[in-house]
């Protein structure tokens, strides 16, 4: 005791103000992890730390900061070739804006903003899971998403952080019927990643719910405004490229990506029909779309809000139809509400082996991703 009175622990008491702090401490310590595998490969490799961690989009986020947008579409054999017209604007104008601030180059930002979005993200999810399911299960449903398969991406210079943060603080507006919060946030999301128009098939969902049922007619704002970011990148690239379609058409020949309805029958019948075929990518598709078709099914049983709801459903839709990318780690991640689903519907011993296998395949996806390009994340 000293004479002004209790002596204060500041800094336990600073820890102890952290939301899901577990969840945090583990996030943390597998970026710290990760990074240190990554340094011992590289001295193994002769590999720089950057230039390691700055692959496959990382590449092109930081193209995109260096170099902008193309003003024409750039072609080979008759085809769109691989450029930076794929790649969504809000990431790499912050990495250019806090390069500009800091000076520092913009890869080292770019990994920065990546690892702090990631823990943005968490607690982002964690707020939406308590908002619904309380604070125990949220805790659970933090500390779920920390050991996610695909949270590799937070060591990697992706636009996953952002994109996940605007998301399910989105999706906590339109539970709030903070339908200006919930359109504004969209419009950033939608202008993030193609994936963000999901998000805005929810606002169009719930508002048109809200208003059939409730006439809440001031829920239109959230279907009104959540596009925008879209619209507007897509009219940039028609002024500037000369050409509507410009991210289609640089999708569909430099990536070779399209929407397709029979992709997931051909990843589980290929599998089904002959186990040891597939490549190894081919087996993370079919483990993929089975354990998210479980997914959905355990969100529908668990009732979760119906905007949670939708984007969960959706965001299963839309990867499983996206050829060749389908539902890997990355965007079964993104579809978080099935995290949730996992985290509210087990506990005890259930819940501690699925956090279990979860981190072992995190582990596995790490090491795969960080040491080999034979799978793309």
């Amino acid at each position: 005791m000293s004479p002004d009175g209790p002596v204060v622990d500041e800094p336990r008491s600073l820890w102890r103000r952290i939301p899901f702090r577990r969840a945090v401490a583990v996030y943390v310590i597998l970026r710290l992890a990760t990074l240190l595998f990554v340094v011992v490969d590289d001295r193994l490799r002769h590999v720089g730390l950057v230039n390691h961690l700055s692959i496959w989009d990382g590449e092109w986020f930081l193209r995109a900061v260096a170099h902008g947008w193309p003003s024409h579409l750039p072609m080979v054999n008759g085809h769109v070739r691989a450029n930076t017209t794929a790649f969504f604007p809000i990431l790499p104008l912050v990495l250019r804006a806090l390069a500009a601030v800091t000076g520092l180059g913009a890869a080292v930002v770019a990994l920065w903003v990546s690892a702090f979005t990631g823990l943005s993200a968490l607690l982002a999810i964690g707020f939406l899971a308590r908002e619904f399911a309380g604070q125990e299960k949220a805790e659970r449903a933090a500390l779920l998403f920390a050991v996610a398969p695909g949270a590799f991406i937070f060591n990697l210079i992706y636009a996953e952080g952002i994109l996940l943060t605007l998301v399910a603080l989105g999706l906590l507006a339109l539970l709030r019927k903070r339908w200006i919060t919930a359109g504004s946030l969209g419009a950033l999301a939608s202008a993030t990643s193609p994936v963000g128009m999901i998000f805005v098939a929810v606002c169009a969902f719930t508002a048109l719910l809200a208003t059939a049922r409730e006439r809440e007619w001031k829920s239109l704002w959230a279907l009104a405004l959540s596009p925008v970011g879209f619209i507007a990148w897509m009219v940039y690239l028609w002024v500037h490229t000369g050409t509507l379609m410009a991210w289609r058409l640089t999708e569909r020949g430099g990536w070779q990506s399209y929407p397709s309805l029979v992709y997931p029958v051909h990843i589980l019948t290929k599998f089904l029909f002959n186990p040891i075929s597939p490549t190894m990518t081919g087996q993370i598709l079919f483990a993929g779309t089975v354990v998210s078709i479980l997914g959905v099914v355990v969100i529908i049983k668990e009732h979760q809000p119906i905007p949670v709801l939708a984007y969960g459903i959706f965001s299963v839709a839309f990867f499983a139809v996206s050829a060749p990318v389908g539902l890997r780690p990355r965007f079964i991640m993104l579809a978080f509400p099935l995290v949730i689903g996992a985290a509210t519907r087990w506990s005890g011993w259930r819940y501690r082996l699925i956090l279990l296998v979860s981190l072992a395949l995190f582990v596995v996806m790490t090491i795969e991703e960080m040491s080999s390009g034979a799978v793309f994340p």
